[in-house]
Order: structure tokens, then C-alpha cells, then sequence
């Protein structure tokens, strides 16, 4: 199990927490989604077959890119 964090500058409000929690879960392999309005911080656990590189082209599918 992995477990990496994201800052998004783009999160605003418990709506966009929602959607980014909903379409992280659905990628497999991935556990757990915490994000965060005050922070605007996103935790995601996952393991095989859910990479790093899924999970932040998927943010960004959605337009909720994560900050470099």
C-alpha cells in the first residue's frame, strides 16, 4: 500500500471534495480518499493496479489538476 499526497489549488468547496473523492474511488486499486477544503489537500491510498501517474492524469481529466 502507497499513500501520496496533492496539493490542488483548484478545490473550493465540499463539492469539489466530493467529485475528487467519488472519481478517485472508482479507479481500481485505489483504498482510501481524504481531501481537504481548508488545505486543499488530497491523500489517496492505493496499491497495484493504481499508479501515481493515474491517479494525477485522472485529476486533471476532471479539472483538478495537481500542483507540481
Amino acid at each position: 500500500m502507497k499513500s501520496v499526497t496533492y496539493t490542488i489549488p483548484n478545490i473550493s468547496c465540499h463539492h469539489c471534495t466530493h467529485t475528487i473523492t467519488m472519481e478517485l474511488s472508482d479507479l481500481d486499486g485505489v483504498s482510501k480518499v481524504d481531501a481537504d477544503v481548508q488545505s486543499k489537500k488530497v491523500t489517496v491510498e492505493f496499491s497495484e493496479p493504481a499508479t501515481e501517474q493515474a491517479i494525477k492524469s485522472l485529476l486533471a481529466e476532471i479539472n483538478y489538476p495537481a500542483e507540481e
